[in-house]
């Protein structure tokens, strides 16, 4: 095996890539919908030119490689070859064993499933450190060196696509259905890639912060940690509590501080993507089982 690569990582991105094909072959080519990037661009091949999508993945990726090669770093680079292999599989698997799923009637419905599965299979494949080539490529760059996540980014080159593949050979209602699978999978794929272990973040202050941090570390077994901090308005120098705690927990963080101080300031704000003890790891330093 290639150092570097993992197989948990591998089987992730299979069963992504996996996902991504079913739902680009089951609702998208079955319903008439466009995609966005590359993937549109294969689309919009095969219905107008009935180029079969497996293997003008392959193709159109094949430029993007070298740019993968010198900015993504030889793991990333190995894990998108994997990716692009293995979406045009799926692909060409998919179109030669389909799920009828008439669902022409119903559009609405056909845009919701292309949007989930298209978003949960690139989001599991993102979150693995994969891509499908592509805009998927593009979008990492762009995370990496400009900060957008990758679903705002592809969002926009989606929309680019869809506008072309509207004057070729979309109606304006397919259109309006892509966009909606459109949003639906940049909405997921943003989802599974912040929010795998979401927790809340308190930011606590008070004058009994001892008694505070104390009661926390004791009946609720989560660790605390002290800032130091100044009043804009007092100049005065206090002491500031940061805790993290599961969604769960909030309800029962938020008694144990009042049952302490009913007069602290409390800001609870959204924590993703929580890694450590307590969340990922226990209380020997292990991975916790999820």
């Amino acid at each position: 095996m290639v150092k570097g690569l993992k197989f948990k990582n591998i089987f992730f991105i299979l069963l992504g890539s996996a996902i991504f094909g079913f739902g680009l072959v089951n609702f998208n080519m079955q319903n008439n919908l466009a995609e966005g990037g590359f993937t549109g661009i294969t689309l919009l091949l095969y219905f107008l030119f009935n180029i079969d999508p497996s293997y003008s993945n392959l193709v159109l990726n094949i430029p993007l490689f070298f740019v993968g090669w010198k900015l993504l770093g030889r793991t990333s680079f190995y894990y998108t070859i994997l990716g692009v292999i293995s979406l045009s599989v799926f692909l060409w698997i998919f179109q030669r064993f389909p799920v009828d799923m008439p669902l022409k009637d119903d559009m609405t419905l056909a845009a919701l499933f292309a949007g989930v599965f298209i978003g949960v299979g690139l989001g599991i494949i993102f979150r693995y450190g994969g891509t499908t080539g592509g805009v998927d490529i593009i979008a990492r760059l762009v995370q990496k060196y400009i900060g957008w996540n990758m679903g705002k980014t592809m969002f926009l080159f989606d929309f680019l696509v869809i506008i072309t593949s509207l004057i070729y050979y979309l109606t304006y209602t397919e259109a309006m259905y892509t966009l909606v699978a459109v949003f639906v999978a940049a909405r997921v794929i943003d989802f599974i890639q912040d929010g795998a272990y979401a927790a809340k973040g308190a930011t606590i202050i008070s004058a009994r912060n001892e008694e505070i941090s104390a009661k926390i570390m004791q009946e609720m077994d989560r660790g605390v940690t002290i800032l130091k901090g100044q009043g804009s308005y007092s100049k005065q120098e206090t002491n500031v509590l940061y805790c993290v705690v599961s969604k769960n927990e909030v309800f029962r963080l938020k008694q144990v501080i009042t049952s302490v101080d009913p007069y602290a300031f409390v800001a609870v704000s959204d924590v993703h993507d929580v890694l450590g003890e307590g969340f990922t790891l226990d209380e020997n330093k292990k991975p916790l089982e999820r």
